[in-house]
């Protein structure tokens, strides 16, 4: 029997089944994610529905303006957890509670420099994707707004990874259904019924993240266990501070990078047109949601590694991870089939256009189920995460994502400059990722490197 506690949701991951384990946790952090999807995934499917194909357009071309903002600081969250969950696992409740206190307060200095790189970076990430003028207006509005309140999706974000360091998916997870149900009314309410078009989508979605961010933050200052937040305690402590960036900075980097290398895929797509814009957004969605199973179960390998080398058990740490490649790649496989039957009708229920739906239904086909490489990159990544070693990912996925899809970007264009060379930008670098990770996953010998 794995240890649940039954007040809090926390798992002990340290004995008990291996896979009960990791699906008890993954489970619960897949919904979240695919709820925490579902914010912008309703912000594009409202405009295209009832604002019109550069709407769409233009709040499908600002999600990696936003990635790359926003995922270093969910980096630096990965940090935070891996290090929560390490003293968790080894029962030291001091360390475990400088180590809540500095991470919340590093978060609220970095809701503060978010908002203002936010603001000040997107008109320059416009210009530098060459927006087109149709979509440029739009895709400004949306930013602007986004970034005046993305505080909230920070504190949601790190104080989610707090409970989840300690193994309780369940409650980030039902404030992040109901928030996105709200957002989801927000959305038709100002779209619809006020009128307020692209900014009615932006202004859903900072008010549901606030809520959500609130209630997390509600949770962690009432509870009386050891990871509790207590107000009169904030602080920066630097031997923690330092603990969470050994961690959260190379991983950060590597994520905020990885999403700008995706700036330079969108501007080769916006070279062709509104239309394959839109399709290509649709495209990305609906990718993204491919790409949750493989998170999530990433998270919990990371978690699970963490504990059980906090309470000094490689042997399990190990068997976790391979048992989470076993998982994710079979449920990337069932995934991918679904999705390549049924990819006109997906694309459809984002927008009807004719052009549309050739466009991002092939692009779905051409690289879904390339998908199943990047089980290697995520679940292995996860794993080195846990241990402490967040640099090596880093760095193979900026040498894979970065440098490699960027000279495969520019040499296929010079040769082909269609829309389908430059899809498999993505795929390529999925691959290439893989072999190096699994390469050093299992050559390298890190399980001996460990202290």
């Amino acid at each position: 029997m794995f240890q649940i506690k039954a007040k809090t949701g926390a798992v002990d991951m340290t004995s008990g089944s291996i896979i009960r384990l990791l699906i008890s946790f993954a489970v619960p952090l897949l919904l979240g994610n695919l709820f925490q999807q579902l914010y912008n995934t309703v912000d594009i499917l409202v405009v295209g529905n009832f604002v019109g194909t550069q709407a769409l357009a233009a709040v499908g071309s600002t999600t990696n303006i936003i990635n790359t903002i926003i995922m270093f600081f969910n980096g630096v969250s990965i940090g935070a957890g891996v290090i929560i969950s390490r003293y968790y696992g080894a029962h030291d409740d001091e360390k475990l509670h400088l180590a809540v206190e500095t991470t919340l307060a590093l978060t609220f200095i970095s809701g503060v420099l978010c908002t203002a790189l936010g603001v000040y970076l997107s008109p320059f990430l416009l210009r530098f994707m060459a927006t087109p003028d149709d979509v440029l207006p739009e895709a400004s509005v949306y930013l602007r707004i986004y970034f005046s309140g993305v505080s909230g999706l920070l504190i949601y974000n790190m104080g989610s990874a707090i409970l989840r360091a300690v193994g309780d998916t369940r409650r980030p997870l039902m404030f992040l259904v109901f928030s996105s149900f709200l957002n989801i009314c927000l959305d038709l309410l100002f779209v619809i019924s006020f009128q307020l078009g692209i900014a009615g989508v932006a202004y859903a979605t900072i008010l549901s993240q606030f809520i959500s961010a609130l209630l997390v933050l509600l949770i962690l200052t009432r509870t009386r266990e050891n990871y509790g937040f207590v107000w009169k305690d904030i602080c920066i402590n630097q031997t923690m501070l330092k603990q969470i960036l050994i961690v959260g900075f190379p991983t950060g980097l590597q994520q905020s990078i990885t999403s700008f290398s995706n700036v330079y895929v969108q501007s080769y797509i916006n070279s062709f047109g509104s239309s394959c814009m839109a399709g290509w957004s649709c495209y990305t969605k609906i990718d993204q949601f491919i790409f949750l199973p493989l998170q999530s179960m990433s998270q919990a390998a990371t978690t699970f590694v963490s504990q059980n080398i906090g309470a000094k058990n490689v042997k399990r740490a190990k068997q976790g991870s391979n048992t989470a490649l076993a998982l994710s790649a079979s449920i990337i496989f069932c995934s991918a089939c679904v999705i390549w039957l049924f990819a006109p009708v997906m694309v459809s229920l984002f927008n009807k256009d004719p052009e549309v739906l050739y466009y991002g239904t092939l692009f779905l086909r051409l690289c879904v189920f390339f998908t199943l490489t990047a089980c290697i990159t995520q679940v292995y990544a996860g794993t080195l995460r846990g241990i402490g070693d967040a640099k090596t990912p880093m760095v193979i996925m900026l040498l894979s994502y970065v440098i490699f899809r960027q000279i495969y970007l520019y040499l296929i264009t010079k040769v082909i400059n269609t829309p389908y060379t430059v899809a498999l930008g993505y795929p390529a670098g999925w691959i290439v990722c893989s072999l190096l990770t699994w390469l050093y996953y299992k050559f390298s010998g890190w399980e001996k490197k460990i202290h």
